[in-house]
C-alpha cells in the first residue's frame, strides 16, 4: 500500500458564510490578499517538501475560481516540486481534461514534468465536478465521453516516436502532434482515473488504470470497488492487482479523543459551509439520466 500527503490548498480567511452566495465560482476575488496567498503558498509548498522528506508520495489537485483551492493550474504546482522534491512520487488528480480544449499542451505539460522528475510522475485524468463547468465555459453534458477520447489523444502522443500523426475524433482534432519532450517513463507514466459509479470503474478497469474514489462512503465505495474487479476480470482474465484501488477518505486524529472529535467537527463545518448553489452544484445535463 502506498500512502499520499494531500492539501487542497484552501485560502481560509473568508468573510461572513451570509455575505455571499456561493463559495465556489463567484465568490468575489477582492476577499483574496495578495501577500497573504504567497505566504499559504509558500507554507503548503513547505508542506509537500516535508512529506517527500518524510518518505511521503504527494497528490496534486487543481480547482477554479473558489476559495477552497487556490491551484487553478495544478501543472505549474507539480513543475515546482518536480524540482524541490527527490523521491516521491508526483500525483497530479488530476488533469481536467473533459474541460480542457487542448489535450496534446496536457500531453506536452505531463512530459515535461516526468522529465524534470527523472520519471517519478503518476498522471490523473478527472472529468471534473459540476461547478468546473461555468468556470471553464463548456457544455455540461457527455463529460465522460470526452474525457475517454482526451485520454486517447494524450497517450497516443505520449507513446508515438517517429513523426507527427493526426488525431479526428468527435470532440477533439489534432494536426502534425508531435511532443517534445516525451515522456522520462516508458511507455507514459502510470495514468489514475476518478470514479462515481460501477459503470465508470469498469471503463477505468478496462484499461487496466488506478481508479480512485473520493469521499465515499462504504455502501457506494463497495459497489464502485466491485464494479472495477469485473471489469478488470471480464477484460484481462484475470483478478486484478491490488495496487488498482485508490481511496482518499477525510480523517481527524488529536493526542485525546476529544481533540479529535473537536477536529472532526471543524471539519464537518467546513463540509457543510461549501455552500453552492443549484446552478452551479447541478448543472443542466451533467449527471446522466
Amino acid at each position: 500500500m502506498r500512502a499520499w500527503f494531500f492539501t487542497e490548498d484552501a485560502y481560509p480567511y473568508l468573510p461572513d458564510e451570509d455575505s455571499y452566495e456561493s463559495i465556489r465560482v463567484n465568490l468575489p476575488n477582492k476577499y483574496f490578499d495578495p501577500a497573504t496567498g504567497a505566504d499559504l503558498y509558500s507554507m503548503y509548498l513547505d508542506m509537500w517538501c516535508a512529506a517527500d522528506e518524510m518518505g511521503l508520495n504527494i497528490m496534486n489537485n487543481e480547482h477554479h475560481q473558489t476559495a477552497t483551492c487556490m491551484v487553478p493550474a495544478a501543472p505549474i504546482m507539480l513543475g515546482i516540486l518536480a524540482r524541490e522534491t527527490k523521491n516521491a512520487r508526483l500525483l497530479i488528480l488530476g488533469n481536467p481534461v473533459s474541460n480542457r480544449s487542448q489535450p496534446v499542451r496536457v500531453a506536452e505539460e505531463m512530459a515535461l514534468i516526468d522529465v524534470l522528475s527523472r520519471g517519478r510522475l503518476e498522471c490523473g485524468f478527472v472529468r471534473g465536478v459540476p461547478y468546473e463547468i461555468a468556470p471553464a465555459n463548456v457544455f455540461p453534458y457527455r463529460g465522460t465521453e470526452k474525457l475517454w477520447e482526451a485520454h486517447d489523444l494524450i497517450t497516443k502522443a505520449w507513446i508515438t516516436h517517429d513523426g507527427p500523426f493526426n488525431f479526428e475524433g468527435r470532440w477533439f482534432h489534432a494536426r502534425q502532434v508531435n511532443i517534445w519532450p516525451r515522456p522520462f517513463q516508458q511507455p507514459h507514466p502510470p495514468v489514475w482515473v476518478t470514479m462515481g459509479s460501477a459503470g465508470t470503474a469498469a471503463q477505468v478497469a478496462q484499461r487496466g488504470h488506478v481508479g480512485a474514489v473520493f469521499l465515499a462512503g462504504y455502501p457506494r465505495i463497495r459497489a464502485i470497488f466491485d464494479g472495477y474487479r469485473k471489469g478488470y476480470l471480464e477484460t484481462h482474465g484475470t483478478e486484478m492487482p491490488i495496487d488498482r484501488l485508490a481511496y482518499c477518505a477525510l480523517i481527524c486524529v488529536g493526542n485525546t479523543e476529544q481533540e479529535g472529535l473537536d477536529g472532526a467537527e471543524k471539519l464537518l463545518w467546513y463540509m457543510s459551509s461549501n455552500k453552492v448553489p443549484p446552478q452551479y452544484s447541478n448543472p443542466p445535463g451533467y449527471h446522466s439520466p
